[in-house]
């Protein structure tokens, strides 16, 4: 192997150096009293000292730990390829094309929130086991989210247990991982025959099951006080804040024909409709169940921000008549920026107390449209342009990006920073799906590599308008590009300074003269430790020729060996840099390193109890 060669060379302080820098980087990682971003920049920062004071030379004199090897990890194509997929992933959000994904798994779920989730989860868990994972999280991602929000539940509870699932169902055949492939490939490089397709998939398949019951019944348990808060934090409209809107039906809308039922409109849920407005004639609630919706009725709503943009967004002819063009992208110069929407408030001194917005002509005056008027402790029945203003009222707005900037120049109203949100733009849906499934299709098949297939679905993306270089430079989150750097120049120091291999000899070492099933769920246990540190890829190409070294001391078959590399090397639950996938749903989920840490170890060491339990018994080892 490379590793012995270069550990030759490799002296005992830069093992003990590199061997220390891992267990202090876990420790920092954990403890989060420094941000993650300064801690990855001081390994970094550490390793391209160290290694040039003391440098690890090769035969010919050059520093195999030079800052071209500590610093490849920005270059690495896993990381980049992670990016370019959470641009793609971004516009298909802002686009709200997993809206009908999502209604329809909600659908079949009912109201039953456990149900729904099972199903989310097991497809993702059955699809891992044939597909690339990472595009299967990727697709998930805001289908989990909308998921979340449409049963009340905070999306930080999913996001890992998504990408635990995918993880799982990659462990059952042998394309459902590269690392699977790895093993196989290296099986064959020891002139050994390679692992079948199936070969793996009882042993996978009760560890994957095992699992997934951990992370549907556990781990959401343990996410939720340590994520939910954060998502909160970061995401506020999840208030229940009411606001008056009121919504004139056009002639397109999917409400003209529609009627009460039991005093509710069915096809606004979450909406609490307070008055219809038809001509000179308003009605008030309880509605009579043979009214009809009809175009051009004025409906005076009480919703949250949250519930009143759904509405809009799945009935694009239910709104108001001055925001129509916005929405359905007839006015081109309304479309050539972003539409955001935020929340102002009246300060005492405004010069609109008092004044209705008719009055005040705010959709002319400052270029934003107002959609809604929330007052507190106030229930008010009456058309919302009609509404007197008073100091204190929060006005929500959409508007131009440029238009929402310039009201922080505005004295009369106060933007509420927090509340600025993009719109999802849905005349950019279909053409956003279409790139993604294209990114996905190509992906999968084989066609080109991912790497590929994502870079050019996020060049498609910004390049058809389904977002912007803004919206794609805030999908890159900074956290991940750091910490995958910083572990990929620690996996690199690890593995040519011999650190891993020592630790591993260390092992074997000490199970001298031990029964087989012991020693291969030690193996099994100390191979999935490291692949929280390396790359599960990493631990494959170390691990197998060790693994059949000690199968053959053993005189067991080498594949029970490999085969416990493939189900270990998988076992990537207890760190974000383990697996691509637990990079993915990292950002969505509002996590830190300590919650991966803490939900993961769990499953690691329930899947080495599995593991040791049936394996031996299934391949027929004896004590």
């Amino acid at each position: 192997m490379l590793d012995n060669v270069v550990a030759s060379s490799a002296t005992p302080l830069q093992m003990w150096v590199v061997l220390a820098l891992v267990a202090g980087s876990l420790v920092l990682y954990g403890w989060e009293r420094i941000s993650l971003e300064m801690t990855s920049m001081a390994i970094i920062a550490v390793l391209l000292l160290f290694f040039n004071i003391f440098p690890l030379n090769n035969s010919d004199g050059d520093n195999l730990l030079g800052p071209d090897t500590i610093m490849s990890g920005f270059a690495n194509p896993a990381l980049l390829t992670v990016l370019a997929l959470l641009v793609v992933g971004q516009a298909l959000v802002l686009t709200g094309g997993v809206s009908y994904i999502a209604g329809l798994i909600t659908e079949h779920g009912g109201k039953n929130a456990s149900l729904a989730i099972f199903v989310g989860l097991f497809v993702v868990m059955l699809l891992s086991a044939f597909l690339n994972n990472t595009p299967v999280v990727v697709i998930f991602i805001p289908i989990i989210q909308a998921l979340a929000e449409r049963i009340q539940r905070s999306p930080s509870s999913l996001m890992i247990p998504l990408s635990f699932v995918a993880i799982l169902g990659g462990m059952t055949t042998l394309i459902g991982s590269s690392t699977n492939l790895l093993v196989s490939s290296s099986l064959i490089e020891l002139g050994m025959d390679p692992l079948e397709f199936f070969e793996f998939t009882v042993v996978g398949g009760v560890l994957a099951l095992t699992g997934f019951v951990y992370v549907l019944l556990v781990a959401p348990r343990l996410l939720p006080a340590l994520a939910s808060m954060r998502s909160r934090l970061t995401q506020p409209d999840g208030s229940g804040k009411q606001f008056i809107a009121q919504i004139t039906v056009g002639p397109a809308s999917k409400m003209i024909g529609t009627k009460p039922v039991a005093g509710f409109f069915k096809n606004l849920p979450n909406v609490t409709i307070q008055m219809i407005v038809r001509r000179e004639h308003a009605d008030l609630p309880p509605f009579d169940e043979h009214m009809e919706i009809q175009p051009g009725d004025v409906l005076v709503v009480a919703a949250t921000r949250k519930a009143l943009t759904e509405a809009l967004q799945k009935d694009p002819g239910l709104i108001h008549a001055e925001a129509a063009a916005v929405h359905d992208g007839s006015d081109n110069s309304e479309n050539k920026s972003t539409q955001l929407l935020a929340e102002v408030m009246l300060p005492p001194g405004s010069r609109l107390i008092g004044f209705n917005l008719e009055q005040i002509g705010f959709r002319y005056q400052y270029k934003c449209l107002v959609l809604g008027i929330q007052r507190r402790s106030r229930m008010i029945r009456t058309q919302m342009t009609e509404i007197r203003l008073e100091a204190g009222d929060v006005l929500l707005v959409q508007g131009r990006s440029e238009d929402v900037e310039a009201l922080r120049t505005i004295r009369d109203v106060v933007l509420l920073e927090w509340s600025t949100r993009a719109l999802p733009r849905p005349f950019h849906a279909r053409r956003a799906a279409f790139i993604f499934l294209g990114v996905i299709g190509l992906a999968a098949t084989g066609v080109v590599p991912i790497m590929v297939s994502s870079f050019i679905g996020a060049g498609l993306m910004i390049g058809s308008g389904a977002l912007n270089m803004r919206q794609a430079s805030r999908a890159i989150d900074r956290k991940i590009v750091l910490l995958v750097a910083a572990a990929l120049a620690l996996g690199n120091a690890l593995q040519l300074t011999g650190g891993a291999s020592y630790v591993a000899d260390v092992l074997l070492t000490a199970l001298h003269g031990a029964p087989a099933p012991v020693i291969l769920s030690v193996f099994f246990l100390m191979v999935a430790c490291f692949t929280n540190v390396l790359s599960n890829n990493a631990c494959a190409v170390l691990f197998t020729p060790i693994g059949i070294g000690m199968a053959q001391q053993l005189d067991v078959p080498p594949h029970i060996f490999a085969i416990a590399v493939v189900m270990a090397a998988n076992c990537s639950f207890a760190s974000p840099v383990g697996y691509q996938t637990n990079l993915l749903v990292m950002g969505p989920g509002h996590y830190r390193f300590v919650d991966f840490l803490k939900s993961g170890t769990p499953l690691i060491l329930l899947l080495w109890v599995a593991f040791s339990l049936f394996a031996p018994w299934y391949y027929g080892l004896s004590f």
